[in-house]
């Protein structure tokens, strides 16, 4: 069917953070997933790498040149980037300060490494003048006192702080002080029309929040939620919000966002765990996973399947933490 004003998706880029350690393997799946499940995806693959700087106390960049090797084979471009605010002390802050050295005026999308794409990600109808991000999310921030303030207090202070209109960003189906009512997103992944305009407004804010916050914040803990305190904000200022996408593609038939190779086992579809072994598979690939414990354990050693057979998918723990648990009394955690 021809492209029309309604169905039509520009070609985009996509980009993850990685740096030595954990992420330079799951960067490597990222990107293998990617070319598997998406093979008609004609934007640039960017790989956004710290530089050594002083708030690194060591050097953060890949040092698996078997890695850089296959990803430049995956057609996998490394864009350096300084780390002026957060660095080692926060590294969440990572996805802030690369977007400054992303392509001006191009559509993005950012994933966090630890996602797989397990369909064709061309297939998604971004609207990338309405930014959102992922609502595959917990409550985890705020947390109220008992003596307040609340919710919406607590929430309204940010957006009078920066000039944003509150009211507009609620969702009245849900209850009052009810954490869903507010705008609030994992920041697994998120996408925008241009990477320096959403970049330079994220940076702001989480500076400001994290150096000046409202006196309503007293009370509360800004570390490791400071990216997704802040992300609402941005998604809101710029015109965006938590419906701008159908259900189901993102954290679903197209990509997952699978954070740690137990919970991907326990918890995600056989399809997750197809692809998963599909791309790991390769020998070529497989002796440089194999590098990363967890892979190596979960992966090719086995372990993955017996945390699988700990639990019945069709009946999974309501919350995280219970998965979790029974993951970690039978031996088999670890990241």
């Amino acid at each position: 069917m021809a492209a029309t004003a309604e169905n039509f998706t520009p070609d985009f880029n996509v980009v993850v953070v990685a740096h030595e350690g954990r992420l330079t393997y799951e960067a490597l799946l990222f990107a293998a997933s990617l070319r598997r499940s998406s093979p008609d995806f004609k934007g640039r693959l960017l790989i956004a790498e710290p530089q050594p700087g002083p708030l690194w106390p060591k050097d953060p960049r890949i040092s698996d040149r078997g890695v850089l090797e296959m990803l430049a084979q995956l057609e996998a471009e490394i864009i350096p980037f300084e780390s002026r605010h957060f660095g080692a002390r926060y590294p969440y802050g990572n996805k802030i300060e690369m977007l400054r050295e992303l392509p001006e005026g191009a559509p993005f999308v950012f994933f966090d490494t630890d996602t797989l794409i397990n369909g064709d990600l061309t297939s998604v109808p971004f609207d990338f003048d309405r930014p959102s991000a992922s609502l595959k999310r917990e409550g985890t921030w705020p947390k109220p006192e008992l003596y307040g303030p609340g919710y919406s207090d607590l929430w309204r202070s940010l957006y009078d702080k920066f000039g944003l209109d509150f009211e507009s960003s609620l969702d009245r189906n849900q209850p009052d002080e009810y954490w869903r009512r507010y705008l609030y997103f994992n920041a697994g992944y998120f996408f925008y029309s241009c990477p320096r305009r959403f970049g330079a407004l994220f940076e702001d804010y989480a500076v400001a929040i994290r150096d000046d916050p409202p006196k309503e914040l007293c009370a509360q803990e800004m570390t490791p939620w400071l990216d997704q305190i802040a992300l609402p904000l941005v998604i809101h200022a710029l015109g965006g919000g938590r419906d701008t996408l159908p259900e189901g593609l993102l954290d679903g038939s197209v990509s997952c966002h699978y954070r740690m190779f137990p919970l991907l086992y326990a918890r995600e579809s056989d399809t997750v765990i197809e692809v998963l072994e599909e791309i790991a598979a390769p020998n070529k690939i497989k002796k440089l996973l194999k590098a990363h414990a967890p892979i190596k354990r979960n992966v090719y050693q086995g372990r993955g399947a017996k945390v699988r057979a700990l639990f019945d998918q069709e009946n999974m723990p309501r919350r995280e933490a219970a998965i979790r648990n029974r993951i970690k009394s039978a031996g088999f955690w670890m990241r």
